[in-house]
């Protein structure tokens, strides 16, 4: 069943929010300095492409670091994609076939506004921290 949401996402949303990802984590090592958020970019987008089946849970080891990463992040990439969740799960919930796609779209914007200090494991062992 997880393979199939996963098709139906990848196609109604799923590649567009992939691409915002990608975009946002090629800039994002383009400047050197923001590298460790283009690799979050790239590992949510991941998430962003292929959803059901995994979530995200807090890492415990995240610190202060990840509270100024995320502040960094929101500013220069995380209020872009999470307006592209939103507004993708707006258009999403406008079929009665879209709703719950809509409702994962909605479930994604914390993920994009901060998502430094989470780590994106399988549905199946969601406690696994490193």
């Amino acid at each position: 069943m997880k393979t199939l949401l996963n098709l139906v996402w990848l196609v109604l949303s799923g590649f567009w929010l992939f691409l915002g990802y990608v975009l946002a984590g090629l800039v994002m090592c383009v400047l050197i300095v923001t590298i460790p958020w283009g690799l979050a970019a790239f590992r949510i987008g991941a998430y962003a492409l292929w959803p059901f089946g995994r979530t995200t849970v807090d890492r415990r080891d995240a610190g202060a670091g990840s509270l100024l990463g995320n502040a960094i992040w929101l500013v220069l990439a995380g209020w872009w994609l999470a307006l592209g969740h939103i507004l993708t799960g707006i258009a999403l919930c406008v079929t009665v076939i879209g709703i719950p796609f809509g409702i994962a779209n909605f479930k994604l914007v914390p993920v994009s506004l901060l998502p430094l200090g989470r780590e994106i494991v399988p549905t199946d062992r969601p406690f696994a921290t490193r």
